[in-house]
């Protein structure tokens, strides 16, 4: 059993080492224009998601966004600062939003998995 035990530490030990070398050793590349490793992938999609969750936990988006002129002031900052990137009906992403990994998703179909409040958190905390 104290075999185990060691050989399960000493085994734990090599990983975060292993962990730490990667990230202190600047090795692994976070560049917007780099595919991530499968696993890294999978870990921060799955942080996003849950940071989306547990932030945005009962939260309401506030009353008054489907005003029309609240509407009209989002379009135009819509336009003027998040189009370029997740493109827009009949504005295709441009060279920015195409160069980027992962590639900026089309908010149209990205916003159905959320609450209301979610979406005004990843709006406000620009997570998504």
């Amino acid at each position: 059993m104290r075999a185990v035990l060691a050989s399960l530490l000493i085994a734990v030990l090599v990983v975060v080492l292993g962990a730490g070398a990667l990230i202190y050793g600047g090795v692994y590349d976070v560049a917007a224009t780099t595919p991530h490793w499968p696993a890294a992938r999978a870990i921060l999609e799955t942080a996003r998601v849950r940071s989306i969750k547990t932030h945005a936990s009962g939260l309401e988006a506030p009353p008054g966004l489907d005003d029309p002129a609240t509407v009209l002031i989002g379009v135009g900052h819509y336009a003027a600062h998040c189009a370029v990137c997740h493109g827009a009906p009949g504005v295709p992403k441009g060279d920015i939003g195409r160069g980027r990994y992962p590639a900026p998703p089309d908010l149209a179909k990205a916003a159905s998995p959320y609450r209301p409040g979610e979406l005004f958190w990843i709006l406000k905390h620009a997570s998504k």
